[in-house]
């Protein structure tokens, strides 16, 4: 394979910043320059990607983070994932005639998290003040940005529902009665006055830092953005089941919620410790297929090679199908006896020389795994404008879904972020706001009894995956990638190349990548293509048509199509930091110095 690289790894030992949007990744950057610490860097960085990634994040979102401190390098996980709201039960939904939560408009909404979590970490960890870190982002919603290409595809494919469903978002995003133009310079005035009263109201709390913190929390909780939003949600509008409904979000539900820390799964692979989310998300999917791999001989850890992608996606199927049966807020099982030796031996012996197209979850602890029924039964429905994770085509290639924030500072501080949700193609717009709510609660099932099935207060299973390595107890990488149900697939061939092959991280993000749909998609209307693998041309017409003859359903995806990965690094050793970030849709950006 060619050492070739689409552009530098970075290094250098003042600050190193990735993400998944240049302006994001340099505002970040200048917060390091200021003086401030990797907190305080990817604080300013995740506000700017609420505006100018509007179609793949937004406030009314929901951010889950993996951190380790310089004081304290034990992996911690930041949980700005917004719960169920008390009025969310089945019930509720099913005398509504659904059998899914609906993949867009109000009732898909979550109590929204991003904000309080950015908030909370930046009051905790970070060092700058309210103002400093917010100023990115309202100057460029208040002075405009240029607009992605792609998020104009989205205005113009959700322009009908605009139109004649929600009118808030057109007048939100057609202002002048017509499709703004890629590059067009917009504006968000509505959001800037947000983030200007949330300043105002933080620094109308005296001088105490803390105190500014705690008091733009509450503005945003229980102030003038809960009002807000309790209103808005109370009118009837369209969503993905083709009728209108109100939402269920209140401002009660605002309050009541607060975003926490919690304490990371942690699992050992050789001679390093990945840090993921709980199984109230989906990254120790990562964690289950590290394991099974770890007991495997080292030619099948080669994502470049046949036994290497037949491998890597077997494994990935069988841990995704434990992920449809005991991943949730609230399941009988958990994480350790998912990652049992004697568990993960007997799902390693699974992996056959042919291609499964069965879903097949394991029985932890001897517990018989149940599926719900939408998947028994095949169930599939037509999908449409707005519904479900429309920035990710049927085919399986991204246009890019989610957004994803690294950021590793001269002291050691490490960071790895996914924000999402709240994108514009979720739900009408706030119109006092300037954004929508999100639509994570579609990852819940309406059946009774399974450990992601709807509740009130419960975290939706989300698909949010950030990742910490480290090394002898010390942070050592961050990365991460959106991509929904891609985003572990993603980042295994990435790890393993840079972990296990040595590889810089630009060469291991560069190069040809891979996913399976074999399993339930997390976003409505829930389906999946058993048997089917998602390649770049890259990989060889050799490897794809060997894989072929195992038994895989090969979908090319074009050359430079699959993964969105950022990811920085630090050497404890020498000190030296580096960084490196995805070419695919010419939109990240990594820098640093």
């Amino acid at each position: 394979m060619s050492t070739m690289t689409t552009r530098p790894t970075l290094r250098g030992s003042l600050g190193m910043t990735s993400s998944t949007h240049w302006l994001a990744s340099q505002a970040a950057m200048a917060e390091l320059e200021a003086g401030g610490n990797a907190f305080d860097a990817a604080v300013a960085g995740a506000f700017v990607l609420h505006v100018v990634e509007p179609h793949l994040n937004g406030p009314g979102g929901e951010v889950p983070a993996v951190f380790a401190t310089a004081g304290d390098p034990t992996p911690t996980v930041l949980c700005g994932q917004g719960v169920a709201p008390a009025g969310a039960t089945r019930e509720h939904y099913r005398g509504l005639g659904l059998r899914l939560v609906p993949g867009s408009g109000p009732l898909a909404a979550a109590v929204p998290g991003a904000v309080d979590a950015w908030l909370m970490l930046a009051a905790d960890h970070g060092t700058r003040s309210l103002r400093d870190l917010l100023r990115y982002a309202e100057g460029y919603a208040r002075a405009g940005h240029p607009l992605l290409p792609r998020a104009a595809d989205t205005v113009a494919a959700m322009e009908p529902m605009f139109r004649d469903h929600w009118p808030t978002s057109a007048e939100r995003w057609l202002p002048h009665g017509r499709l703004p133009r890629p590059w067009e310079m917009v504006v968000n005035p509505a959001y800037a006055d947000v983030l200007t009263r949330l300043v105002a109201e933080g620094e109308a709390a005296g001088a105490d830092r803390g105190a500014q913190f705690e008091a733009a929390r509450r503005a945003w909780r229980e102030g003038f953005v809960a009002e807000a939003v309790d209103a808005f949600q109370r009118r009837p509008l369209r969503d993905s089941s083709g009728e209108d409904h109100p939402g269920l979000v209140t401002a009660a539900d605002m309050a009541a919620w607060r975003a926490s820390y919690e304490p990371a799964a942690v699992h050992r692979f050789r001679d390093v410790e990945i840090a993921k989310t709980g199984t109230w998300g989906q990254g120790p999917v990562l964690l289950q297929a590290l394991a099974m791999l770890d007991g495997m001989p080292a030619e099948v850890l080669d994502p470049s090679t046949v036994a290497g992608v037949h491998t890597i996606t077997e494994v990935l199927k069988l841990a995704f199908a434990d992920r449809e049966a005991w991943y949730g807020d609230d399941g009988p099982v958990g994480l350790a006896e998912l990652l049992d030796p004697s568990y993960v031996a007997a799902r390693r012996a699974l992996v056959g020389e042919q291609a499964s197209a069965e879903l097949r979850p394991g029985a932890p602890g001897g517990l018989p795994p149940r599926l719900p029924a939408h998947l028994e039964l095949g169930g599939g429905v037509e999908t449409g404008a707005g519904l479900g994770e429309p920035t990710v085509s049927r085919s399986g290639s991204t246009r890019g879904d989610t957004c994803h924030l690294d950021v590793v500072d001269r002291w050691g501080n490490m960071i790895s972020a996914t924000p999402s949700g709240g994108w514009l193609q979720s739900s009408p717009t706030v119109p006092e706001l300037g954004f929508c709510l999100g639509s994570r609660l579609q990852m819940f099932w309406l059946d009774d009894g399974l450990p992601s099935s709807l509740a009130p207060g419960r975290r939706p299973r989300t698909t949010l995956s950030p990742t910490l390595v480290l090394r002898d107890g010390l942070p050592v990488l961050a990365c991460g990638t959106p991509g929904g149900d891609q985003q572990d697939q993603w980042q295994l061939p990435f790890l393993l190349r840079h972990l296990v092959g040595g590889q810089e991280l630009q060469q291991a993000i560069d190069a040809p990548t891979f996913h399976t749909t074999s399993f339930p998609g997390s976003f409505y209307p829930r389906e999946m293509v058993p048997g089917e693998l998602v390649v770049e041309d890259r990989l060889g017409d050799d490897v794809i048509e060997a894989l072929a003859a195992l038994g895989h359903r090969v979908t090319r995806s074009g050359p430079w199509s699959l993964g969105r990965l950022c990811a920085v690094a630090r050497d404890p050793h020498s000190g030296v930091l580096s960084a490196a970030a995805n070419p695919r849709g010419e939109q990240g950006y990594a820098v640093g110095r």
